[in-house]
């Protein structure tokens, strides 16, 4: 937990008010959580808010730079791992029947191996 507040911590300025601070941070706990479903209803009830609206406007209506707070999470990963570290880059498709998830689209997915209706994730360990 000492990591993650420091991570909030540095990323914290690119909030300008409180309230979507506090919905960054659990949405990240939130996806950082062992959850099957990581939609804002499952996040929400995983930090013991009422119910997925802060989470929402985080997403949909808050003013903050998503290119800046990528960078400060980049910057801080570049110095946890010090110049020895090493990360390993992979892509999982994730066959969709629907289009309402984000990033859906007939794409290839090496999941599948064929051309699917499907999200497809990139990991780093």
């Amino acid at each position: 937990m000492v990591i993650f507040n420091e991570l909030m911590a540095r990323i914290a300025g690119r909030f300008g008010r409180v309230e979507p601070r506090r919905a960054a941070g659990a949405y990240v706990r939130g996806l950082l959580a062992d959850i099957d479903r990581k939609n804002c209803w499952n996040l929400a009830e995983h930090a013991g808010l009422l119910g997925p609206q802060a989470l929402q406007r985080l997403l949909r209506t808050s003013r903050w730079d998503a290119d800046a707070v990528r960078d400060d999470v980049r910057a801080f990963v570049v110095d946890r791992l010090g110049p020895g570290g090493v990360l390993i880059a992979d892509e999982t498709g994730f066959v969709k029947k629907g289009t309402r998830s984000a990033g859906v689209q007939r794409q290839y997915s090496g999941t599948a191996g064929r051309i699917e209706n499907c999200q497809i994730g990139v990991f780093l360990a």
